[in-house]
């Protein structure tokens, strides 16, 4: 039988365009959960600089790399409290511009507890505005952990059925969602928990609080369970973080 593992679901305000801050916050979010048991801690979509990818578009300092030493609280929380986090942000994808002349990604982070990158994911199915900005990934997300196999998607990539699929072909238990989704976005309804239930998968959503490029964010933080109902729940207005336990 599968160990029991926790799983923190994350929700706060970024501050727009200050990296500097929302690692800040971040790096005391997983310090946070990992002091109540959290293995992996998962963020919403680009938790980094804010959801503003004109923003982004215009100011070239805000995209990252990989090992960018702006990181280096995250990976210093990490190892401290010995969970994983995922983070998203606009990261480099390479030496060379894309067809749409980016040269970044939305892409999820997977720091691991000994602060090292366990995973790299860049958002599949880009929405609006972000095909203008950023290139769109071709491969999915995966890491293991304390033998736990997860799955990594990003917002508008959950419309999309077949990641899950594939994450539950692959042996994936655990499908995490970084997402940026408004109170009343029918993903709460008609998305997560149907692709829980419809795959055999616990989903975890990292969400946001706050006005953003798209709106204002609703929360919601939490997870489902592989039966589509809730498990867990940060509500619409508290920024912090909700345990779920998966298996």
């Amino acid at each position: 039988m599968m160990a029991v593992m926790f799983v923190a679901a994350t929700q706060f305000t970024p501050v727009a365009g200050d990296i500097d801050a929302n690692v800040r916050t971040i790096a005391g979010l997983v310090r946070a959960a990992g002091a109540e048991g959290a293995r992996v801690v998962v963020f919403a979509e680009l938790c980094l600089t804010g959801y503003e990818p004109s923003l982004i578009r215009d100011t070239p300092a805000l995209v990252l790399t990989e090992d960018d030493p702006r990181l280096a609280p995250v990976r210093e929380a990490c190892r401290d409290a010995g969970a994983a986090a995922v983070v998203n942000g606009p990261v480099r994808t390479g030496d060379s511009e894309g067809p749409n002349g980016s040269v970044a990604g939305i892409t999820s982070l997977v720091i691991g507890p000994d602060g090292s990158l366990l995973a790299r994911y860049d958002k599949q199915h880009l929405y609006g505005v972000e095909a203008e900005v950023f290139e769109p990934g071709t491969a999915d997300g995966r890491f293991a952990l304390d033998g736990v196999r997860f799955a990594l998607a990003t917002c508008y990539d959950n419309r999309f059925p077949e990641l899950a699929e594939r994450a539950a072909a692959d042996d994936c238990a655990v499908y995490l969602a970084s997402s940026v989704l408004s109170a009343d976005n029918d993903s709460f309804e008609e998305v997560y928990p149907v692709r829980a239930r419809d795959f055999g998968l616990h989903v975890v959503l990292g969400n946001v609080l706050g006005p953003n490029e798209d709106g204002v964010g609703g929360g919601g933080a939490g997870a489902w369970g592989p039966d589509g109902g809730r498990i867990a729940d940060a509500g619409p207005e508290k920024p912090g973080f909700v345990l779920a336990e998966v298996r």
